[in-house]
């Protein structure tokens, strides 16, 4: 088992599990008080391997040289989505900072959830904002050559390296729109289909995105992982380092911990883009990013922290301190200079890099879109709505249901949604 080669599948885009501060919530309002320097910073946030390394890092570092003692409430990402938007649409001042995605920064900043952090980016050197990558921070604002293998070229070598003891990929059954559905769109997208047409009609069971959605779950029932229904991006990633699967499609992130010095696997992974099928590229782009609540009483010393958190300086201190290979990349154009990182990484960074700057929220597939998105549409009602239908497409991977009813089911469902939208 220690002599195989495994071929891991990242994203052609990125899941930039560090944070990204910047231009977070750029339309959210500013203001709020502080608690002077000293005072404790309350921080809620998902429980990604590059975020458990920053809570182990924090008071050694950032506490012992600024004084300011940080909170951390650390939740798997279905959970921590639910609090995180219980507590901002609340305004409930619990948290100062949160993880918040690419996906609710938009919608948090227009309904004046975030503080505008725009002003205090731009006035601290030290966060060097014009550092931060264009397609990350243009996805984290409000009103601001690979080679590819195809899908049914993966499903041969998924059923060719399925040993038994090994199985041939791990894709995520775990309900959840931000669990099964971050790849399983992707595949949807570049077999032709979509959530939404351009004016809202919904595609959910249109013959593209049956297509797609079935061939993932008979890929995932034949030669995926043990547990495929709840298996979400921690399980695959445990799997994938463990040996016990041959093949892995998911975020660029999880490169990091895959070549760790604590991966008994290391330098034995491979690394590509993710499969097509109508499309020219496929992936997605997707980034857990700081904000600061706008209910904050303490927004200076929240500040503080993120831009710690963010920082060039951040990513040196795990580079020395981890492991290179730790460093929360995906951020930051400098990190794809630096020798140290290179040297560590230098089997995944340039493939994630070329996917970070590649990623184009507004031309996610073969056909126009009403809202932006590439693994999700950026709507209020699209957790809701890619929930439920996520949770019928679990159930048909457990064999509960057909594709074809779980799809048609989530039609109706997507219909009451494109409804408020064409009026």
């Amino acid at each position: 088992m220690a002599s195989k080669k495994w071929l891991v599948l990242t994203t052609v885009t990125a899941l930039g599990a560090s944070a990204l501060a910047g231009c977070s919530g750029a339309g959210g309002g500013g203001g709020g008080g502080t608690s002077g320097a000293g005072g404790a910073v309350n921080v809620l946030m998902v429980n990604n391997p590059q975020m458990v390394d920053l809570q182990k890092l924090t008071a050694d570092n950032f506490t012992k040289a600024t004084g300011i003692k940080v909170n951390y409430t650390v939740l798997p990402e279905n959970d921590v989505r639910d609090k995180i938007s219980q507590e901002f649409s609340a305004q409930a001042g619990q948290y100062d900072v949160a993880s918040l995605s690419n996906f609710e920064i938009p919608i948090y900043a227009k309904n004046g959830w975030v503080a505008d952090l725009t002003d205090k980016a731009k006035g601290d050197s030290a966060f060097n904002q014009g550092d931060i990558m264009k397609s990350m921070a243009d996805s984290l604002s409000y009103e601001g050559k690979v080679d590819k293998p195809t899908w049914d070229q993966i499903a041969d070598f998924a059923a060719k390296l399925d040993d038994g003891t090994t199985k041939g990929i791990c894709l995520r059954g775990m309900p959840g729109w931000g669990q099964i559905f971050a790849p399983l769109t992707t595949v949807v997208n570049t077999f032709g289909g979509t959530w939404f047409n351009e004016d809202w009609t919904p595609g959910v069971n249109a013959p593209e995105f049956k297509a797609a959605v079935n061939f993932y779950v008979d890929l995932v029932k034949a030669h995926g992982e043990a547990g495929a229904p709840q298996a979400g991006f921690t399980e695959c990633l445990n799997n994938t380092m463990q040996g016990k699967t041959a093949m892995w499609y998911d975020a660029t992130s999880a490169a990091g911990s895959l070549e760790s010095a604590d991966s008994p696997n290391k330098g034995k992974f491979g690394y590509v883009a993710a499969p097509v099928n109508k499309t020219a590229s496929s992936g997605w782009l997707y980034t857990w990013a700081w904000a600061i609540q706008k209910a904050s009483k303490n927004q200076d010393n929240a500040w503080k922290f993120i831009a710690w958190a963010s920082s060039k300086e951040y990513e040196e201190l795990v580079g020395k301190q981890l492991g290179w290979s730790r460093v929360p990349a995906g951020k930051r154009a400098s990190t794809y200079t630096n020798a140290d990182y290179l040297k560590e990484a230098g089997a995944f960074a340039e493939a994630t890099k070329a996917a970070i700057e590649a990623a184009d929220p507004n031309n996610a597939g073969v056909q126009k879109r009403p809202a932006p998105g590439i693994q999700f549409i950026d709507i209020p009602e699209f957790p809701d709505l890619g929930t439920k239908v996520s949770q019928l497409v679990s159930s048909a991977i457990a064999g509960q249901m057909t594709v074809d009813a779980a799809l048609d089911q989530g039609q109706t469902l997507a219909e009451a949604v494109a409804a408020k939208y064409k009026k």
